[in-house]
């Protein structure tokens, strides 16, 4: 007779998020997600790797675009201006993540995953906001596919994102 078969969780297979949650752990580090588009994808990603719940504090889905505001504390000024599709949108969604939740680092994804266009920002628009120590970094992406495709790139550079940063925090 055999020990269990441990599965590998699809969602965190092929992602990078193993080595995400090493590298953390490694530096006692933690991490809070804000997610629009991928809607709580990224964390669930995450949470997908043993271990896990030594680095992960918690995750907020503001998919709604109030939500941004009233649970990630996106600025009302911003969201009017500049809209729920935005780098300050993004940016503001990292920040809020780490303050709300309490984690070294928060990750912020808002885009639009299609079939359709959101008010004249195309499908595969994702913008991507890190915040950590050195303070927030936002890159824009244009991701090809359908709405799967879409969310799923998003969540993979969200961790080689994070993943970098942690790393050149650490070396730098």
């Amino acid at each position: 007779m055999t020990g269990p078969v441990t599965a590998v969780d699809p969602l965190a297979a092929g992602t990078g998020a193993a080595e995400l949650v090493a590298e953390l752990t490694a530096r006692g580090q933690t991490v809070a997600t804000a997610e629009s588009l991928t809607a709580g994808l990224l964390a669930a990603t995450i949470a997908g790797v043993p271990g896990a719940s030594v680095v992960l504090r918690g995750g907020l889905i503001v998919y709604a675009t109030e939500l941004k505001s009233e649970l990630a504390g996106v600025a009302p000024a911003t969201l009017a201006v500049d809209g729920p599709v935005a780098a300050s949108t993004a940016a503001e969604l990292a920040s809020g993540a780490a303050r709300r939740c309490g984690a070294d680092w928060g990750v912020g994804l808002t885009g639009v995953a299609g079939p359709d266009p959101q008010d004249g920002t195309p499908v595969g628009t994702v913008f991507l906001g890190v915040a950590g120590p050195a303070g927030v970094r936002v890159r824009e992406l244009a991701l090809p596919g359908g709405r799967w495709e879409i969310r799923r790139g998003a969540v993979i550079a969200a961790v080689s994102d994070l993943l970098g940063h942690v790393r050149a925090s650490a070396s730098g």
